[in-house]
């Protein structure tokens, strides 16, 4: 367990050197790796994995936590089931990259917009592990907003304001400005297993800390409230946690493999690149039912 750890932030991330995943993480490490990602608000990244297959990235997010899409869990939405790697289900691709056929090699323009992972299921995503196969010569960027620290900011009256209200998250708020019809699956929007409702601020289940869990993305509004006053205070919300001292910005080198705990983080990826090629590949952990 030799590997370096520098902070990325006075307040989030840490990165981690010295490590190779593609030679497994036995529990000891994964132990170690799991107390820096904590101690560090939930962001990690682990430097120059080039040699990381598709089977050593699955085999490391399952020590993370159990992952959408493995034989005995949960698959992620239907929507994306075209972006699932075929020979691993546990593998969702982001790229702007087609095949030989030139059908796409992964979702282009994935998480252009304020969210976290998957908040519209009954139990949302926790960690997910996203490895920068290939990168452009600029550009592409993403934003972390460290939503622990925004709720820690607020006043004692804010806060106590926020803690017993619930929230709807629900994925047809990202649908149909994300998705075009031809890819969107109606059965998504229409059983109700994309919908779900939760606290507005949230106990981490492993460090306790309390933070912000919503994000515009997929929360709809705020349950008790009329559209008006849920709209200005979810706004408010927004406009607070994206503030420039909540944020960190990730500047992608290949072969990064990043850890982000979607609990206490949300995200947004800047696509602003063009055509230069991109492709990445995200595991995502099942978490638990927010309290």
């Amino acid at each position: 367990m030799d590997f370096t750890v520098k902070p990325l932030t006075t307040h989030m991330g840490a990165e981690v050197t010295g490590i190779d995943l593609n030679a497994g993480v036995g529990d000891n490490l994964a132990q170690s790796l799991r107390q820096v990602w904590l101690e560090n608000g939930g962001f990690m990244v682990i430097r120059d994995q080039k040699n990381l297959t598709a089977e050593s990235h699955i085999a490391f997010g399952a020590t993370m936590g159990p992952l959408f899409g493995a034989p005995d869990q949960a698959p992620l939405q239907d929507t994306v089931s075209r972006y699932i790697h075929p020979d691993h289900p546990e593998i969702y691709r982001v790229s702007n990259k087609l095949d030989e056929s030139g059908e796409p090699l992964g979702r282009k323009g994935a998480g252009t917009y304020w969210h976290s992972d998957v908040s519209f299921r009954e139990r949302p995503a926790a960690a997910s592990i996203l490895h920068a196969v290939e990168i452009p010569a600029v550009g592409g960027n993403t934003l972390f907003a460290d939503m622990t620290k925004a709720f820690n900011e607020l006043s004692k009256a804010m806060k106590d304001l926020l803690r017993p209200l619930k929230a709807v998250h629900d994925f047809e708020v990202a649908a149909y400005q994300q998705y075009t019809n031809r890819v969107l699956v109606k059965d998504d929007l229409t059983t109700g297993a994309n919908r779900a409702v939760h606290p507005v601020v949230r106990k981490h289940e492993e460090t306790g800390e309390e933070s912000l869990f919503i994000n515009p993305g997929f929360t709809s509004h705020l349950e008790g409230f009329d559209a008006d006053e849920s709209g200005w205070l979810l706004d408010n919300l927004y406009a607070h946690a994206t503030r420039p001292e909540f944020i960190y910005r990730h500047s992608w080198s290949e072969h990064d493999v990043v850890v982000w705990d979607n609990r206490s983080l949300m995200h947004y990826a800047i696509m602003d690149y063009g055509d230069e090629p991109r492709y990445m590949e995200r595991t995502t952990c099942i978490g638990g039912v927010p309290v």
